[in-house]
């Protein structure tokens, strides 16, 4: 049984995650933007109350750091880096992201994660595991004939932090390393859920499986650092994209 800390738990990744980590066997805190949207979740999935609890929390807020920690019941001996908000992918008629909305982005993936994990690491000889949630686009540019509209529908600040995701991913397992703590990220490709039947048809054709990744396809990769925990691997990037990323 593993103590998990999943940032953005109520996502069309994150509830998924919860929900099979809870069902095989493990504590989850996750955290949520807002206590409506972490009571729909749990009401919704059947979390159990007594294996789960959400911390309510806005990154970009002054003292958020602590603010974690100080709603945490215990310490995690894993954390899964996944929250991410749609707010940030604000673009111009010409598909340009503002100044902030960058930022913005860069601080949920990238600045807060890692402040998060030296926080708990140094305070902690528990954690174990960190894993970031990453993406197919953190390792490739967009392809522009899976959109129907590309400049608008592919924010271009999204890849960009995912790959800055993957790069903090190899700094932090060597720097973590001392202190025996394996860091790895797992690179989704495009997930069901938020698109239509034409936008998987024309995914179908650009990936080698043929298809797209379902919520059966998401908690595997994730139990496999979980369930071996002297699996000598840090500092990877384990890529789950039906081959995406060899063509």
């Amino acid at each position: 049984m593993r103590r998990i800390l999943i940032t953005g738990g109520t996502g069309n990744i994150g509830t998924r995650l919860v929900t099979d980590m809870l069902n095989d066997g493990h504590h989850v805190q996750f955290t949520s933007r807002t206590m409506e949207s972490a009571s729909r979740a749990m009401e919704k999935n059947n979390w159990d109350f007594k294996k789960c609890k959400p911390i309510v929390i806005e990154f970009s807020n002054e003292n958020a750091l602590d603010n974690t920690l100080n709603q945490l019941h215990d310490l995690p001996d894993g954390i899964i880096h996944n929250a991410r908000s749609l707010d940030t992918f604000q673009m111009d008629e010409n598909g340009v992201i503002d100044s902030k909305s960058f930022q913005l982005e860069f601080f949920n993936g990238v600045t807060f994660p890692y402040q998060l994990t030296m926080k708990i690491a140094l305070i902690s000889k528990e954690l174990k595991d960190v894993i970031f949630i990453s993406s197919m686009y953190g390792n490739v540019a967009p392809t522009p004939a899976l959109y129907t509209d590309f400049l608008k529908q592919s924010p271009l600040n999204y890849g960009v932090v995912k790959a800055a995701q993957i790069h903090l991913v190899k700094e932090l397992a060597v720097r973590l390393s001392k202190n025996k703590i394996r860091v790895n990220a797992i690179s989704y490709g495009g997930v069901e859920g938020r698109v239509d039947d034409a936008f998987k048809q024309r995914y179908a054709k650009l990936v080698p499986s043929g298809r797209m990744l379902n919520h059966d396809d998401l908690y595997p990769p994730v139990k496999y650092f979980l369930d071996n925990p002297n699996l000598n691997v840090t500092g990877e990037n384990l890529k789950v994209d039906g081959g995406w990323t060899i063509w």
